[in-house]
């Protein structure tokens, strides 16, 4: 368990597919996947999460828990400008990463993209327009303490694992998220432990099992149900 009184220490890293990663040396975790970071991202909350919101609904409003590298709200992003889709970005972090860290992260160079920067230089707790399609809100703090009256059509949870952060995979965590979604709203996630799809389901999702990125047999998507 981490101690919150300790600075967190990171360092960036390169994955298997040329993508930039996080490594945490507090919680001895990385960001995204060391087999590609970008390629991850890419198939567990895009083509199973966005591209399947687009197909479902009119009005496409996102949670996010666990902002980090702002890896998927630039892909999110991305994608809005591409369908000319309007996007509304929601992002819970509690432990933001440093502005000189985020600006030696490689996703814009290899995406043929400029808006990293201005998702990390965004003010924390005020939402604002990144682009013509795409407005962001980012909250500083735990996904515990954080409240809104906002629902939501599809939640991205890209938390550390679950050994490192159990206290986020738990039914009362996934109960306060299925809160948060319209009925039919989705859930996209990369971890697919038996007691995770059980801790959905006891929150009232029905979930789906769906190949994975590379070295990833099965990642979850999950629908609310009601």
């Amino acid at each position: 368990m981490r101690n919150p009184e300790k600075k967190t220490e990171s360092r960036i890293v390169l994955t298997a597919d040329g993508s930039s990663s996080v490594y945490n040396s507090d919680f001895d975790q990385h960001y995204h996947s060391i087999f590609g970071a970008l390629q991850e991202s890419q198939r567990v909350f895009i083509e199973l999460g966005l591209q399947t919101a687009f197909e479902r609904f009119s009005e496409i409003t996102v949670f996010e828990m666990g902002f980090g590298t702002g890896l998927n709200a630039l892909l999110t992003l991305l994608e809005a400008e591409k369908a000319q889709r309007p996007v509304s970005y929601t992002a819970v972090e509690a432990f933001p990463l440093p502005l000189d860290e985020s600006r030696r992260l490689n996703f814009d160079q290899l995406l043929d993209s400029q808006f990293l920067p201005a998702l990390h230089e965004a003010p924390w707790n005020e939402r604002i327009a990144v682009s013509p399609v795409f407005d962001l809100f980012k909250y500083e703090g735990r996904l515990q303490d954080f409240r809104t009256e906002n629902r939501f059509n599809l939640v991205y949870f890209d938390a550390f694992a679950p050994e490192a952060q159990p206290e986020l995979w738990t039914p009362e965590i996934f109960e306060q998220l299925a809160a948060m979604l319209h009925p039919g709203g989705l859930l996209t996630t990369y971890c697919s432990k038996g007691y995770v799809k059980r801790n959905l389901q006891a929150a009232g999702f029905r979930v789906e099992k769906h190949p994975g990125p590379a070295r990833k047999r099965e990642v979850l998507r999950a629908i609310k149900l009601g």
